[in-house]
Order: C-alpha cells, then structure tokens, then sequence
C-alpha cells in the first residue's frame, strides 16, 4: 500500500516539474528584462559628498577659536575643478580682398589667414567617468576643446549638449577614475561661507572666498531663465564655469556672471545654483537637449509705485498666441496671473522660470483675475519651440541693460560683436588713397 502511495506521489512530482521549471524559467526572464530596462533608463544623478568627508571639513563656527583654514573642503573641490581652453579658426580678415590694403596688412604684420584664437575658462568634473559641467558661451564656437585637469594631466574634450538659455554646458573626456565634486542637498542661504574655484586670467588654478550675498537673483538680462545666486567673492575672466562651494567643498553653482565697472571683480558677482545645473545636466547627458515647459503669452510685471503703500501682485497677459496652450485654455488678453500651483506669481520672472522647469504635458493649475473676479484655468503645457540662439553678454556693466563678453574692455559694445567695426566705402575709399601716396613716396625714396 505504501509502494503504491509513493509511486503516486513521484507521479504528482513528475507531473508539476516541468510547470514549476517553466515558472522559474519565466521569473528569471521577468527578473532579467526588467532590470535591464531599469538600468537603460537611469538618469544622471549629481554627485554627494560623503557623511564621514562632511564631518571631516564640517566648520566649527559656534566655538571660540576661530576658523583659521578651510584647506580640508578646498582641497576636496579643486581635484574636481578643471581649466578649459578652446581654440576657435578665425576667417580671413574682410580687408583682405584688396591688394592695397593686404599689403598694408602684410607690411605692419596685421592679420592674417585662419588665425588660431584661444579662449579659457573652467569646468566641474561630476562623474568618474568624464562628464564636465561649464558655461555654454565657455565652448562657443570653439574648434578643439582641451581639458587640464589639476593633476597635471590633459585631455581633449567633445560637446554633449549645450543649453544657450540657461548658459550651460556638458563636455566628455575619455577617461575614467575621476573625482567628481559632490552637490551640497540642503539649499544654500544668504550669509553662508562661498568659495569660487576657477582658472582667472590664466593664471591657474585660484582660491577666493567671499559669503553668499542674495539668492534668486532674476531680471539681469543675462540669460533667458535666470535664477541666480549672488556672491561676494571675487570672480575673474577666466572663472567663468568654475565651482562656487561652500566651507564643507560641496558644490552650490557654478560660476557664470559679474557685474563691473572695470571688467574685472567688483564683489558683485553670480553663478547658477545647482539645481537648475541638476534639471540641464539630467536632460543634457540623457536627450542632448533640455525641454521646457510653454504657455505660449506675452506678459509683463503689474506696475508698481514704490511710492505707494499697497502692493499689487500678479502678472498681466499682453498677447496670446494662436493655438498655445495658453489659447487652448481660454487664457484672454488683460487676465492677471496670481498664482500657479498655489505659488504666488510676484513678476513675469518668477513665472516664467516656474514655467520653464516644468517639464512638456505637466497641467497647472493657474488662479487668475478677470474683469474684477477670481477664477481658476487649467493649462497643459506644450514644449518650449526652439528659437534663434541669442548671444549673452557675461560682464554686466553699470548703466546699460545688455553687457560684454567677460574679459573684453569696458568700451567694447554691449552688443557682443566679435567682428571690428566696418569702415563706410568713403572711409575705405579715403584709407586707400593715403596708403597708394605713402607706397608712392616709398617708391620714389627707394
């Protein structure tokens, strides 16, 4: 009886094996597809400093011996710092075309053919296998990219991505092993310790300390989306797209404007918080380029009289595109925009930058008024459509609302323009005439 109740038994065995391999077959494979998709779709994650390395260089700021260095958090951030240089082929001078003023050229050693240009600034290693994070007006136009790293050691560099409105930029290196600087989690405040690392002027690597002065600094005319933090230390042609940290090494912006008189620092200078690096980066790495959100309006900032004890707040819709979200969603000329997600609209800046880092398909829900009464518009947002790149000015100078490239004199114009100025033909015509009687007069000397 027994005999025969164990054969049954392997029986019932025999007979579920295969069911229970082909479901462990399954699983397997299940297990298998679904961390290969996980792994496709990682997105780049910023770096972070480690808690024994914070406690290590964490300032005692509370006690009564004073802060006499700060080499330990410094020391961490510059091996993640590097120098960029780029080389940019220039064209043929115009001028050149005439055989007057070439030789005029060619005699005072004026400019000639494909003429090499090099241009430097700096760059944030933020992954060990070799993404950098800089300023996009850093590499722009540049021929050839070479990356010196703090070590000693070079490397050339390709693009990734460029996102012009937010002045930033990924380049790659081939190498691998590197350090990259750790984003500090916690948001940086007004009066913390800031430290810029950059290359200025080329002279090296360079250390200069200063506090965080204000955050959220927008309307510079600088960028398209701004939403800068304003420090006091001192930033230098050269810094640009360099490391701002604070006194434990970890990163807080990088390194973009300054605001002088002179061209050079002024302590009043301002770098991109690494949250807005964060968003760009993410979407640089992954896509080559950054989507934004769009309503598709023209809006300006309620007047206001500084005079006057009431404020008014709000943001006032001038012009509504044909077939925008903002049109889809009943949106009308003359509506004043108060709040977007519950968040108080207090100047077009503050919308347009709550616009912009929402990502395409996100809907808001916007609380606006209308002839005098409160209502509620739901908007989907579309992607932002590309536009013609603009060129930045990167020094701000007092009394004008544009700037100049960083480095350039102060009586450069404002305009960013690279090329000299074009003579008039009466000019040139003036200019040649002068110069064939000075060939005359060499002529009959000789």
């Amino acid at each position: 009886m027994s005999s025969s109740r164990n054969t049954n038994n392997k029986a019932s065995l025999l007979k579920w094996l295969p069911w229970v391999l082909l479901l462990l077959v399954l699983a397997a494979f299940i297990w298998l597809f679904t961390s290969m998709k996980s792994t496709s779709e990682a997105t780049w994650e910023p770096p972070r400093t480690p808690p024994a390395e914070q406690q290590a260089s964490e300032p005692v700021a509370d006690t009564p011996a004073p802060i006499s260095s700060y080499h330990n958090a410094v020391a961490r951030a510059s091996q993640s710092v590097v120098n960029i240089y780029t080389t940019q082929t220039m064209a043929e001078h115009p001028y050149m075309d005439d055989p007057i003023l070439r030789r005029f050229f060619e005699d005072h050693s004026g400019p000639s053919q494909d003429q090499g240009s090099t241009n430097l600034g700096s760059g944030v290693i933020v992954s060990e296998d070799g993404y950098i994070v800089t300023n996009a007006h850093v590499i722009e136009k540049a021929d050839e990219i070479t990356v010196a790293f703090n070590d000693g050691r070079k490397s050339r560099a390709r693009v990734i991505g460029t996102d012009p409105d937010s002045d930033l930029a990924v380049i790659k290196v081939d190498m691998t092993g590197l350090t990259p600087l750790g984003f500090r989690e916690d948001p940086i405040r007004v009066g913390d310790l800031a430290l810029a690392i950059g290359n200025p002027f080329g002279v090296g690597q360079t250390v200069t300390q200063g506090i965080i002065s204000a955050t959220g600094r927008t309307g510079l005319g600088v960028n398209k989306f701004e939403d800068f933090i304003q420090t006091d230390a001192a930033i230098n042609p050269g810094n640009s797209g360099g490391a701002l940290v604070d006194a434990r090494g970890e990163l807080v912006g990088i390194n973009t404007v300054i605001f002088s008189r002179s061209g050079g620092s002024m302590g009043i200078g301002f770098a991109i918080p690494t949250a807005l690096v964060e968003q760009v980066m993410n979407a640089l790495i992954k896509d080559g380029k950054v989507s934004r959100g769009w309503l598709g309006i023209e809006i300006q900032s309620q007047l206001r009289d500084p005079t006057q004890l009431e404020t008014s707040t709000g943001v006032e819709v001038l012009n509504v595109i044909d077939q925008s979200p903002a049109a889809k969603s009943g949106l009308r000329v003359g509506d004043i925009v108060l709040t977007i997600d519950g968040v108080e609209m207090t100047d077009a800046n503050t919308l347009i930058q709550y616009v912009a880092r929402k990502a395409p398909d996100t809907e808001l829900d916007a609380q606006i008024l209308r002839q005098g009464k409160n209502a509620q518009v739901k908007i989907m947002l579309e992607e932002r459509p590309a536009q013609e790149p603009v060129e930045r000015p990167v020094v701000l100078q007092e009394g004008s609302i544009g700037g100049m490239e960083e480095g350039e004199m102060p009586e450069r114009s404002i305009q960013n323009d690279e090329e000299a100025p074009m003579m008039s033909k009466a000019e040139r015509d003036r200019m040649r005439e002068e110069l064939m009687k000075l060939f005359e007069q060499d002529t009959a000397a000789q």
